[in-house]
């Protein structure tokens, strides 16, 4: 079985196996990354970020024709080898494994454009590491019914769309945050065509504390199950309770996952409203591996 290098990765506790693939010369099968990320028969991580070389993926092609610089493309998949349209903590991964191996540079002032499934995201530095620009959000018409276990009854969830797609719970109490098992996969009723992740969320007391809202969050990731942290998610559940909380609701947000806190900021473009999210991306260690 041939071998290969590669290096985890974490955001939060949000993990991630990252191959390096410059040229597109690895054709992984969903078995060959689910294996991989098999925390008892493989590296494990919640995800596979592949890096390659925008010019040498068919879906590059959209990003270089939205940012011809864009030169790097971050091929994410699920833990279970699907493939995912866009990852928050899996981009500012992605980053930093770009910088500390040399493969790009990122002055301070400048950003650092990443392509991804969704888009071309532009990464910056922050205090607390990295900070993407997401872009523009939309929220859907849908509103589904989500069953879990360990709430009594189904909960109203908001759809949000970050180029992947989320439904957003609210939870009246830090006990019913804690008492969700998510070892079960929640129950959306109408179920989206191609699923989508669950945030649920609990304001914190008070909501806004020197002009920052802050909230609670624990979320279950398609084709992953329950994760410490979840980039997108994260985002998606600010969004949420900013709308929820009205006009006066502050634009900056502060989001307490089990894996760490992230910050979220939404901000005011000339194509609309962007959302960026800011924390740490760290590199743990690198090695090789056989491939079944």
């Amino acid at each position: 079985m041939p071998e290969i290098t590669f290096t985890k990765g974490h955001g939060t506790g949000n993990d991630f196996v990252i191959v390096a693939d410059p040229d597109g010369q690895y054709d992984l099968s969903p078995e060959q990354v689910a294996a991989l990320c098999d925390r008892r028969f493989g590296i494990g991580g919640d995800g596979l970020l592949r890096v390659v070389r925008s010019r040498a993926i068919d879906a590059g092609a959209a990003a270089l024709a939205e940012e011809p610089d864009a030169e790097w493309f971050m091929d994410y998949r699920n833990a279970d080898g699907s493939i995912a349209e866009m990852c928050g903590n899996g981009v500012r991964v992605f980053a930093r494994y770009l910088l500390d191996t040399e493969l790009a540079t990122l002055e301070p002032g400048s950003t650092l454009p990443i392509g991804t499934r969704a888009g071309v995201k532009d990464v910056t530095r922050s205090e607390t590491g990295f900070q993407a620009d997401l872009g523009r959000w939309t929220a859907p018409a849908a509103e589904p019914l989500v069953r879990a276990k360990g709430l009594s009854v189904p909960r109203p969830g908001m759809s949000i769309d970050l180029g992947n797609p989320h439904v957003v719970v609210a939870l009246a109490s830090e006990e019913e945050l804690e008492g969700l098992d998510l070892t079960v996969i929640p129950i959306l009723d109408p179920a989206p065509e191609h699923g989508a992740n669950v945030e649920f969320v609990v304001p914190s007391e008070p909501l806004v504390k020197d002009g920052v809202g802050r909230i609670r969050m624990r979320v279950f990731e398609r084709g992953v199950g329950e994760t410490l942290s979840c980039g997108t998610g994260t985002v998606a559940a600010a969004l949420a309770v900013r709308s929820w909380a009205g006009e006066s609701a502050p634009n900056s947000w502060r989001v307490e996952v089990p894996g760490g806190t992230l910050g979220v900021r939404m901000f005011p473009t000339e194509e609309g409203e962007h959302v960026a999210l800011s924390g740490p991306a760290t590199l743990v260690f690198s090695g090789t591996v056989a491939l079944a």
